[in-house]
């Protein structure tokens, strides 16, 4: 049960890493509003893990694979909260873009090896149930982080830095708790009947890349939404703490709900309920005039998101070898947090023309598009295999 109950607490360090110190964005920005393209900068700090985890995450899959799991692990841990915490102290933004870059890095190796190791210790039915905690608690790690984040942003902007210090308590209950699984040759040797070969490419890169499309997408609301609220007068950092942290506590409640949500519906079938929810929600933020409405609208759109990385997660697990598991797993990594990392470039240039109200309801509409595209592809699927079994 301690070897679970860490695991869940590893994983509430990783997605929400980077978007902790959201609310604090716009202070940070006047704090730093002498220095050149300024705004550009201040909401690449917010990115800047993203990226790097990005970078690392293969790397990290490919090391464990090769060999073990909790060295790795723990080490990530340890940089987590020297490289989180580093906004406590630094005065320059390359200072702090160096320390979000070493936080991303940190967050690739945590996340890919929490992930793998949950694959390691549970399987079947268990592993979907543990794989939707795993997401839940990423959330719930987001609500806590944003809520505390924001009002501490209230503060002074350096105050929610103080958030990843929280590695410091879960390192020695990683260093205790966690026990090293069979190592990844000697699984392989056990699974010679499922050959590498046997990989499904194309379903690989669909999910690495709906992966990153979603995140694109998602990370509109800790990016962009301190500074829609601020155009709309409706509330400095507490407010977008718990705005963005509300969008959070509905995507980890969904979460919980995979495991019964999987037992009826295929992949497929769930990522189209992602992307109704997502898109609607989307839409209905952009229709707000008031903070209220904003909320329930986020809370529409963090139902769908969800049930988005249980889903990628298991679907991986399902289809690939034992063998290179570390390493997809990371792929998925790398696809989720280069979104964010690109969501503020591909969103910007849109915000700057048309406002951000219409930018969300862009964004929102092109995913009930990915949805339609998604029912459509699965019919002609299926169509083609009923065609295919009949020959």
């Amino acid at each position: 049960m301690l070897k679970l109950v860490t695991l869940l607490l590893l994983s509430s360090m990783t997605v929400m890493a980077g978007a902790t110190i959201s609310p604090a964005l716009p202070k940070i920005q006047d704090f730093f509003r002498t220095e050149s393209d300024a705004e550009f900068w201040v909401k690449l700090l917010l990115t800047m893990p993203a990226l790097f985890t990005a970078i690392s995450a293969p790397f990290a899959g490919a090391i464990i694979d090769r060999f073990g799991r909790k060295p790795l692990l723990i080490g990530a841990v340890i940089l987590y909260g020297l490289a989180g915490g580093s906004g406590l102290v630094l005065s320059s933004l390359k200072g702090l873009l160096i320390g979000r870059a070493l936080l991303g890095l940190s967050v690739g190796a945590i996340m890919t090896t929490a992930t793998a190791l949950v694959a390691d210790y549970y399987q079947g039915i268990k592993r979907n149930q543990v794989m939707g905690t795993q997401a839940a608690f990423m959330g719930y790690g987001g609500v806590a982080f944003l809520t505390l984040g924001g009002f501490l942003a209230d503060a002074s902007w350096r105050l929610p830095f103080l958030i990843y210090l929280v590695a410091f308590a879960i390192a020695p209950l990683a260093i205790f708790t966690l026990t090293e699984p069979r190592t990844p040759q000697t699984v392989a040797s056990s699974n010679s009947n499922k050959p590498v070969e046997r990989l499904p490419i194309a379903t690989v890169a669909i999910i690495f890349l709906l992966t990153f499309i979603t995140m694109v997408a998602f990370y509109m609301i800790p990016v962009q939404l301190p500074f829609y609220l601020q155009s709309l007068g409706q509330g400095g950092g507490k407010e977008s703490g718990l705005a963005i942290a509300a969008c959070t506590l509905a995507s980890a409640t969904m979460s919980t709900r995979y495991r019964s949500v999987k037992s009826t519906l295929s992949f497929q079938g769930i990522l189209v309920c992602v992307y109704l929810l997502m898109g609607l929600g989307y839409i209905a933020v952009s229709l707000s005039g008031n903070y209220v409405f904003v909320v329930l609208s986020l809370s529409i759109a963090g139902l769908g998101l969800g049930l988005l990385m249980p889903n990628m997660n298991v679907w991986i697990n399902a289809i690939a070898p034992v063998q290179i598991r570390g390493r997809l797993l990371g792929g998925v990594t790398s696809a989720m947090f280069l979104g964010q990392f690109f969501s503020p470039i591909v969103v910007q240039p849109i915000a700057s023309r048309f406002g951000l109200g219409l930018a969300y309801g862009v964004i929102g509409r092109l995913l009930l598009g990915l949805a339609a595209l998604i029912v459509v592809a699965s019919f002609f699927s299926r169509t083609s295999l009923k065609a295919t079994s009949q020959e």
